[in-house]
């Protein structure tokens, strides 16, 4: 058999890639080199890339397969590139956390995820790009699939990087869309683990209730691969509670039984597409017997509101200093944003939290032990343009409540893009999200 090419190997999904360097098939330089050659050939054209250094990135590599020769205990990562949204700490490599504000700002301490990638064996492959500050303002990235479109937001360069085979596994943040609505649009498997799975320290706050870590991958078991390595309890973040354990194995491991879906409409129904719509129907269909149809109360509709009050009032609290320091800087978005998160009262922030709470105990009474949430994962394909990256209205009510969520590409829209079909469950029932995810995929003939 001859050695597989460099293309051969960036179209190898991180699982295989883990395996073949662990055998000694082919090797960490081997397979960095493979992905810097996809960033070469398309990053002039994605623009997923905030910061790059291929010979740092070799030379990590290189480090690892030292390590395999000498008989070192390999990680969980062991030789796989992970590209790195530009808002968590990267020591001695720039995170600019995507603002002007923040040019030439070099972090002396790793974030935590960064810290647990070295630790897994990983090579750090790039920093990619984000919106302004992790919120709403497009930068330079574009859809793969069609560089006309939005690739979404804002993690935007991972999601990106991810679609383009630029490198196999990726890191994002949510806060309201910015991991399931990319995957979304680039098609490709997003995951937002449950509140609190992955540590967030080194990481830039934007609403504290709302923030988490996820990742994007081409694969189920890959995305559960990555958040394995990253999952973990820190002290500079006491949310961060006790992690879920091998989920890796609830990816790769074929049920007794067909999981059991709920599909939720959710409030953000009239936004979706009608191509959209039609296509989800479909699917819930497709389950039969396996899928019920479940309609949230009229008062979950509120859920937007609580969600812009907490997260507004957080981007308030800490990038009002970027805006005192300099507001021109800012995007017209961020500055009004800033602007309406200081008129907030303290009684509405605690009132939403308030209310964030009785959803989420009212949810649990509306959903089987086991049932797994099929929603539209984004309203519809990419929009076309990239001053906008697009509606995140079908992940608010998750993120506000913390539920564990993913997108999985299984639909695509009349203009040929992806749409994302979502699956979501109950807060820190990740293994069971998975679990369901890896079935349907491969009963789509994805897997």
């Amino acid at each position: 058999m001859s050695d597989p090419s460099s293309s051969e190997i960036a179209d190898r999904h991180a699982l295989d890639l883990r395996r073949q360097i662990a055998a000694g098939e082919v090797s960490a330089s081997e397979v960095t080199q493979a992905f810097l050659d996809r960033v070469a050939a398309r990053e002039a054209e994605v623009h997923a890339f905030a910061w790059l250094d291929p010979e740092r990135a070799l030379g990590e590599a290189g480090a690892r397969d030292d390590q395999r020769r000498e008989g070192w205990p390999l990680g969980a990562l062991h030789g796989i590139p992970v590209a790195v949204k530009d808002i968590i700490d990267t020591a001695g490599v720039p995170t600019e956390n995507g603002t002007p504000l923040d040019a030439g700002r070099i972090p002396d301490r790793d974030a935590y995820v960064v810290s647990a990638l070295r630790t897994a064996g990983a090579v750090l492959l790039g920093k990619t790009v984000t919106t302004e500050l992790g919120a709403m303002h497009p930068r330079a990235t574009r859809n793969p699939h069609h560089t006309g479109h939005t690739p979404g937001g804002s993690s935007s360069g991972s999601a990106a990087a991810v679609a383009a085979h630029m490198t196999p596994l990726a890191i994002g943040t949510q806060t309201n869309g910015s991991v399931i609505r990319p995957a979304s649009f680039c098609g490709i498997v997003g995951y937002k683990p449950s509140y609190g799975v992955i540590p967030r320290t080194g990481i830039l706050p934007q609403a504290r209730p709302l923030d988490t870590v996820g990742v994007f991958a081409r694969s189920v078991g890959d995305a559960a691969m990555l958040v394995d390595a990253l999952a973990g309890r820190d002290d500079g973040d006491p949310v961060a509670g006790t992690p879920p354990t091998h989920l890796i194995d609830a990816a790769l491991t074929e049920p007794d039984e067909a999981p059991v879906f709920a599909f939720v409409r959710s409030p953000a129904w009239d936004n979706a597409e009608p191509a959209t719509k039609s296509a989800i129907e479909a699917l819930a269909a497709e389950l039969g017997p396996c899928c019920r149809e479940v309609e949230l109360p009229p008062h979950f509709a509120m859920a937007m509101s609580a969600h812009t009050q907490i997260a507004l009032a957080g981007i308030a609290l800490h990038y009002g200093r970027y805006y005192d320091r300099d507001r021109d800087a800012l995007s017209q978005e961020m500055r009004e944003a800033i602007d309406r998160g200081r008129t907030f009262k303290a009684v509405d922030y605690l009132g939403a939290l308030d209310f964030r709470d009785k959803l989420r105990a009212d949810i649990g009474g509306l959903l089987g032990t086991h049932e797994v949430i099929l929603t539209p994962a984004a309203p519809g394909e990419a929009p076309e343009g990239l001053g906008s990256t697009g509606n995140p209205a079908f992940n608010t009510l998750w993120s506000l409540l913390g539920m564990p969520a993913i997108s999985l590409p299984l639909l695509t829209g009349p203009r040929g893009l992806p749409v994302g079909a979502q699956l979501v469950a109950r807060r820190g029932d990740d293994a069971g999200l998975l679990r369901a995810a890896a079935w349907l995929m491969r009963r789509s003939g994805r897997g």
